[in-house]
């Protein structure tokens, strides 16, 4: 992983500095995440250069938004939302040390190989939590206390965004990876982000770097405090996403 000549351009391209040891790092996050996808569905990419593109290439693209920001001293905070195999968050990590994260997931055996991870890699301000985004975000310790919620999840924009929003401080911004074929649940998701405080929102389109591979990034700036009933519990945020006509 260390000379793979894809990688290094990659974070080149993005304009990322490294040192060897994120590099070994990212090998060692590599090979425990494929010899554990044996054994449990972690991730269906597997082949190292489709994992350099498609997983850790991807989830760095959050640089575009955060390397104009970073600064010394400047430690913010970030969660994850549904972090599945670890992306965006494990990624962000080994580059981004600095940074405070939260790996949010439903799935305890996710959770367990994160924590395996993290100890492997021997990282410090990661902590990994089991658990739902909507009982977790009406928690006073989490609730409006990150500068940046980040989330690769699957689910359609205006669902996503109810999970993830009120996570987000004042002045923070919720970042989602999305893909090309997006525009449509962007647009429907305008009164969802609109609702949950989110007024001002941009939506980023480029290539992973190394590839052709074309993708959208939503920056939603939290303008506004989430109203107190959002999130709604018992699956709404999914069954009845905010502003969306069935």
């Amino acid at each position: 992983m260390k000379t793979d000549a894809r990688l290094l351009a990659g974070l080149s391209e993005l304009g990322i500095p490294y040192t060897e040891q994120m590099l070994e790092q990212l090998q060692t996050y590599y090979e425990m995440m494929v010899e554990k996808n044996k054994v449990m569905n972690l991730t269906a990419v597997t082949e190292k250069d489709e994992v350099i593109t498609k997983h850790f290439l991807d989830s760095l693209c959050f640089a575009k938004v955060y390397l104009p920001k970073r600064k010394e001293g400047f430690s913010p905070r970030i969660i994850d939302i549904g972090t599945g195999a670890g992306f965006p968050g494990i990624p962000l990590k080994i580059f981004f040390p600095e940074i405070q994260i939260v790996l949010l997931d439903s799935l305890q055996k996710r959770i367990n190989f994160l924590q395996d991870v993290v100890s492997k890699l021997d990282l410090e301000g990661i902590s990994c939590i089991h658990g739902r985004a909507e009982e977790l975000s009406g928690k006073a310790e989490y609730r409006e206390k990150f500068d940046y919620a980040v989330s690769r999840a699957v689910a359609r924009l205006a669902s996503l965004s109810e999970l993830c929003v009120p996570f987000v401080k004042e002045g923070g911004q919720f970042l989602a990876y999305k893909s090309e074929g997006a525009a449509e649940e962007i647009d429907e998701a305008g009164e969802a982000l609109s609702t949950l405080g989110c007024r001002k929102v941009e939506v980023l389109t480029y290539s992973i770097p190394q590839s052709d591979l074309p993708r959208k990034m939503v920056v939603a700036t939290k303008t506004h405090a989430t109203p107190a009933k959002y999130p709604r519990g018992g699956g709404k945020p999914m069954k009845q996403p905010i502003g969306v006509k069935k």
